[in-house]
C-alpha cells in the first residue's frame, strides 16, 4: 500500500518535469556565428555585448567566431569598416563607428547595415537598411523548430549601385550608402508626420533602391511584411559579404551544421530520450 501511494506521487510529478524539462528546451541559449567573406578585415560590433567578446572585435577575410546568447537578449550586431584601432583598443572606422572604443556600448554611426534580434520562445530577427548600408549581411538560423526561419538580408552589394546623392566616399571610392532619410530629412523620406503610419508610408525611389540590393531587408520603417522573420529555438549564422543563397556553416555540438539542416544535431530527440529515462527511472525506484 505504502508503495502505491508512493508511485501516485511520482506520478503527480510528471507534469512539473516534462514542464520544466522541455522549457528548458525552448528556452536554451542560442549559438551566434559570425562570419567574415569580405575581401578586407572588418570589425564586428554588438550592443548589448556581454555575450559577444565585450561588443567589438576584429574578423579578418574567411575567419568566423562564436558566441553564445541566452534568451531574453534583445540587441544589433553590424560591422564597422576602415579601422584603426591601438594596442588599448582606442581608435576609429569609417563606417559603423560607435565612438573610439574597439568595444562598442553605444550604437553604430550611420549608415550601418544592422542586424537585429529579440530571443524569446519565438524569436524575431531582421536585417535593417533603414539608417542606411555599409556592409552586405545575411542573417541564417540553423534547427529552427517553428516559426518562419527563412534567410534574412542581402542578394547584393548597394556599395556599388548606391545613387551619388547618398553615397559616402573615401578616397574616392563609395564606402557606405546613407539613407534617403538621413541626406533629406523629410516626413516622407523619415515616416513621420502625416507619413508616420503604414497607409501613407511608402516605399520611395531611393527605398527601392535599398529593396533590390537587399530584398528580405528593411528598406523603410513600414517595410515589414518581406523584412521581419520568427524562429523558436534556432542558432543563428550572420555572414558579412555573403548572400540569401548561399549556405553557411557552423560546429555546434562538436558537429559541422550548416543554415540549409532542417534541425539542429539531435539535441532536441537527446533532450525527449533524457526525458523519458528520467521519468522511468522515477517509477522505477
Amino acid at each position: 500500500m505504502y508503495h502505491q501511494q508512493l508511485n501516485m506521487e511520482k506520478l503527480k510529478l510528471l507534469p512539473l518535469l516534462c514542464f520544466l524539462l522541455l522549457s528548458g528546451a525552448a528556452d536554451s541559449a542560442r549559438v551566434f556565428t559570425i562570419i567574415n567573406q569580405c575581401k578586407t578585415v572588418i570589425w564586428p560590433a554588438v550592443t548589448p555585448g556581454e555575450s559577444f567578446g565585450g561588443g567589438g572585435f576584429a574578423l579578418r577575410p574567411g575567419q568566423s567566431m562564436v558566441f553564445t546568447a541566452p534568451v531574453g537578449w534583445s540587441g544589433r550586431i553590424w560591422g564597422r569598416t576602415d579601422c584603426s584601432f591601438d594596442a588599448s583598443g582606442n581608435g576609429s572606422c569609417a563606417t559603423g563607428s560607435c565612438g573610439s572604443s574597439l568595444r562598442c556600448g553605444a550604437s553604430g554611426a550611420p549608415p550601418a547595415s544592422l542586424a537585429e534580434f529579440t530571443l524569446a520562445a519565438v524569436d524575431y530577427y531582421d536585417v535593417s537598411l533603414v539608417d542606411g548600408f555599409n556592409l552586405p549581411m545575411v542573417i541564417k538560423p540553423v534547427g529552427g523548430q517553428g516559426g518562419n526561419c527563412s534567410a534574412a538580408g542581402c542578394d547584393g552589394d548597394l556599395r556599388q549601385t548606391c545613387p551619388p546623392e547618398l553615397a559616402v566616399k573615401v578616397g574616392g571610392r563609395t564606402v557606405a550608402c546613407r539613407s534617403a532619410c538621413d541626406v533629406f530629412d523629410t516626413d516622407q523620406y523619415c515616416c513621420r508626420g502625416q507619413f508616420g503610419n503604414p497607409g501613407t508610408c511608402q516605399p520611395t525611389f531611393y527605398s527601392k533602391k535599398f529593396k533590390a540590393a537587399c530584398p528580405t531587408a528593411y528598406s523603410y520603417a513600414y517595410d515589414d511584411p518581406s523584412s521581419i522573420f520568427t524562429c523558436s529555438n534556432a542558432d543563428y549564422i550572420i555572414t558579412f559579404c555573403s548572400n540569401t543563397k548561399q549556405s553557411a556553416c557552423s560546429y555546434h555540438n562538436n558537429r559541422l551544421v550548416c543554415s540549409s539542416s532542417s534541425r539542429r544535431s539531435g539535441g532536441g530527440s537527446t533532450l525527449i530520450m533524457l526525458l523519458f529515462t528520467s521519468v522511468f527511472a522515477l517509477l522505477l525506484h
